[in-house]
């Protein structure tokens, strides 16, 4: 139910029933907290992330105060907690760019690698590889021998330069051996707009947004970029049952703290992630979003980040895409 909980969770219980931990949880939090979301309000991360304030508030009977910092592709709030004092009462809440920014920016004001800690994976996000319906693909072996009788004639939509969307469908061209142009957007709305209107042909998309146009005949799906197949949308094989095994892709939203921050406090919030998660509301609303709830260790989330940074570090520089200012 709860995706990559994993076998750890219960020596991890084990663990925080001793007195030590305990001393912690008594002192910790006495104050506000701040969870800093390093994007506009009203987006997609931001509506998860005041879920999460909401069942954080409510657990640890403090108030948790949403701040968002939105701006530079979220290195403007980042940089806030980054450079925040590491006593637990900032904590940011962000997504897998995170692990994306080292290698697309020329230079950050913060080492994403060095100076936080990765607390825990919080959900997963699916993919879907969309396209117009006049587009004669209705599977990945079909799209992938259109494009290669047009090779650099097709087009797909990108909603950001660098984006863990953008360097997904780098990373799918790569693996089928095509040449689809890029044609970037500002946001789903207007992608979207073209992809009904034929400008494009191709988009990958969260499955989210995709859904209703899915369901409603608008644009047809080629394939999940996830392992499995999303349950609102069995019908909808994914990528790597389609000839690629290996193509698994899916975004993630998670929480950060500060380096230096006291290994209690880090389990403290790894501990109030699993119990908001496992509510059966929290797990109702985040199906409605398509979220895969994970809560995994902060041992588990690093080996998801640094898997990520290095996967994405090598699609920038293979795909030759330009470092950002």
């Amino acid at each position: 139910m709860f995706g990559r909980l994993c076998t750890s969770v219960l020596a991890f219980g084990v663990l925080m029933a001793t007195a030590g931990h305990a001393g912690a949880q008594q002192d910790f939090p006495n104050k506000p907290i701040r969870m800093i979301v390093p994007y506009v309000a009203g987006g997609a991360t931001d509506a998860l992330a005041r879920l999460f304030a909401a069942k954080f508030q409510s657990q640890m009977k403090v108030a948790v105060i949403i701040e968002n910092r939105a701006g530079a592709g979220g290195n403007i709030g980042t940089d806030a907690v980054a450079k925040s004092a590491p006593d637990g009462y900032t904590v940011l809440f962000n997504i897998n760019g995170q692990a994306i920014s080292p290698s697309i920016y020329k230079s950050l004001p913060f080492d994403a690698d060095r100076d936080f800690i990765r607390v825990t994976q919080l959900v997963s996000t699916s993919t879907v590889v969309v396209v117009n319906p006049k587009v004669p693909a209705r599977n990945l072996k079909e799209l992938v021998a259109l494009a290669k009788s047009k090779p650099g004639v097709l087009n797909y939509g990108s909603t950001g330069i660098g984006n863990s969307l953008h360097l997904s469908m780098e990373l799918l061209k790569r693996e089928t051996g095509t040449d689809i142009q890029m044609v970037p957007f500002r946001g789903d709305a207007p992608l979207f707009q073209s992809l009904l209107t034929g400008d494009i042909e191709i988009a990958l998309v969260p499955t989210s947004a995709a859904k209703p146009q899915i369901e409603a005949g608008s644009v047809a799906a080629i394939g999940i970029t996830t392992a499995k197949r999303s349950p609102t949308l069995p019908d909808v094989p994914t990528i790597a049952e389609q000839g690629l095994p290996d193509f698994i892709v899916s975004g993630w939203m998670g929480l950060f703290l500060p380096a230096g921050t006291p290994h209690d406090i880090v389990e403290r919030y790894w501990l109030e992630t699993r119990s908001a998660i496992e509510a059966p509301d929290m797990l109702e609303r985040l199906a409605a979003m398509e979220l895969q709830p994970v809560g995994s260790s902060p041992q588990e989330f690093d080996a998801v980040y640094f898997a990520d940074r290095e996967r994405f570090a090598k699609v920038i520089k293979e795909a030759n895409i330009p470092l950002q200012e």
